[in-house]
């Protein structure tokens, strides 16, 4: 599988690289942009702020830069918070995407977002401040109706980015469980 792997508000850190480790290493290329161009955060307050500063439209220019070259292939949108918000926006927005993995994040549905039953695959924390109950509720529909074919997977008392061992968010019991559901959702595409 062809995937290409978002980072989140923390920027490419070590974390996004040993998670594209782990994918390579399930047999999968795997192409980890840097929407950030090198910068890294240790707070989600100066991610964002900085996040804020190249703006929203910046930010898709590049993730779709980024991503062209290889969307011929068919490509499996990931990423991180951040990140799986901007690969489901570019998912959503290929009609040869092969799925949708998402880690920690999700993102508004355009009311004309039309997919034939592109494959889903959520993780989050529950509860997350960022993916609160109503919200996540809201979304599901909103995915279901553009139609996807959505998993939800919640990890109770996790942190918002509980992948990242460098983050106070880390929660190792969930990551592993998170990794183990995404590389079988992987198998299946």
């Amino acid at each position: 599988m062809n995937i290409v792997l978002f980072h989140s508000t923390h920027g490419l850190r070590p974390a996004v690289r040993e998670a594209a480790d782990r994918l390579r290493a399930a047999g999968h290329e795997v192409w980890t942009p840097d929407l950030f161009e090198g910068r890294t955060f240790d707070s989600v307050e100066e991610g964002m702020a900085f996040k804020d500063g190249i703006g929203k439209d910046e930010l898709l220019r590049r993730a779709v830069l980024a991503a062209a070259p290889y969307s011929e292939r068919g490509l499996v949108y990931a990423g991180f918070s951040l990140g799986a918000s901007i690969a489901q926006t570019l998912a959503l927005g290929d009609d040869k995407a092969r799925g949708l993995l998402l880690l920690h994040g999700t993102s508004d549905v355009a009311p004309n977002a039309r997919v034939d039953e592109l494959p889903v695959q959520l993780h989050v924390a529950e509860p997350d401040p960022f993916e609160t109950d109503d919200w996540l509720s809201a979304w599901y529909l909103q995915v279901r109706r553009a139609g996807a074919d959505v998993e939800v997977y919640r990890y109770a008392g996790a942190g918002h980015v509980y992948t990242d061992p460098e983050l106070p968010d880390y929660d190792a019991e969930a990551a592993e469980a998170t990794w183990r559901v995404a590389l079988g959702f992987l198998e299946t595409l």
